[in-house]
């Protein structure tokens, strides 16, 4: 199973280590973060994609078929004669 992104792995850190906070030096974001990856590896456990391969492909399936759907809808309505105003 392939690790999480780092991506997730930095939106957390943002989220919990550098976003709520000031700090006045560098050396206090080196600690904060020093510590966070400290808790972070001793208490960190690894997570189940519930989302599967085959669950993107079902899902990009049905948003074609939506598009597609949608496509045809406006294609048959600009093609429909303009209705007459009634007087």
């Amino acid at each position: 199973m392939a690790e999480p992104s780092l991506e997730i792995y930095f939106s957390i850190i943002q989220r919990k280590v550098v976003s709520p906070n000031d700090f006045t030096s560098l050396d206090q974001v080196e600690d904060r973060l020093t510590a966070f990856e400290q808790r972070y590896n001793a208490t960190a456990r690894p997570f189940t994609w519930k989302f599967t391969p085959a669950d993107l492909e079902d899902l990009m399936a049905r948003i074609e078929r939506h598009d597609q759907k949608e496509r045809t809808q406006q294609h048959e309505h600009d093609h429909q004669p303009a209705v007459p105003a009634a007087a």
